[in-house]
């Protein structure tokens, strides 16, 4: 990954722990990695935490005083979107081509190849509408990690845990391949 730039998306879901190991590891090994967070992200995670991490500012409005077309150079200077944890609300925004967060417009914008972890309630991934949306992002050749199954947040066991930082990172150089 030496050299490689990728963009992280972190949406608002427990799992956003995760993508800040996942954030470490990928600098650990060479990429340089910048991180958008949705507003529902910044309150599980600070987005001090991912500066600290990559070295860089982190993003999270559409409207950014300093770069008028930030949604734009944000995707071009990416080589791959990873979005870690991808919750139910933004796999329905890629889905329908929705663009009303910085996260959901860079998505729209961006070219190369998309990775996605998952990460919700069990009721919530087997719900048809999730599971339409799963298979139309699958069919326009986002890469899915998991979810896997185990004990969840609320306290279920079932599928939707998101999958570890290693098998993402994994993902992440099968797409690149």
């Amino acid at each position: 990954m030496q050299g490689r730039e990728i963009l992280l998306g972190v949406t608002g879901g427990i799992a956003a722990y995760k993508a800040a190991i996942l954030a470490s590891k990928l600098v650990q090994a060479g990429a340089g990695v910048s991180v958008i967070m949705t507003r529902s992200a910044t309150e599980l995670v600070g987005p001090r935490t991912f500066e600290a991490l990559t070295g860089r500012y982190v993003r999270s409005e559409v409207f950014d005083a300093t770069k008028i077309h930030a949604h734009i150079e944000l995707a071009r200077n990416a080589e791959l979107l990873c979005i870690a944890p991808a919750t139910a609300n933004i796999l329905g925004k890629l889905a329908c081509g929705i663009a009303d967060d910085l996260l959901s417009t860079v998505s729209l914008s961006f070219r190369g190849p998309v990775v996605v972890a998952p990460a919700m309630n069990c009721e919530m991934w087997e719900k048809k509408a999730v599971q339409r949306n799963v298979a139309q992002l699958r069919s326009d050749g986002v890469v899915f990690v998991g979810p896997e199954s185990g004990r969840l947040s609320c306290g279920e066991v079932g599928l939707g845990r998101m999958a570890e930082p290693e098998q993402i990172m994994q993902a992440i150089q099968t797409a690149w391949a």
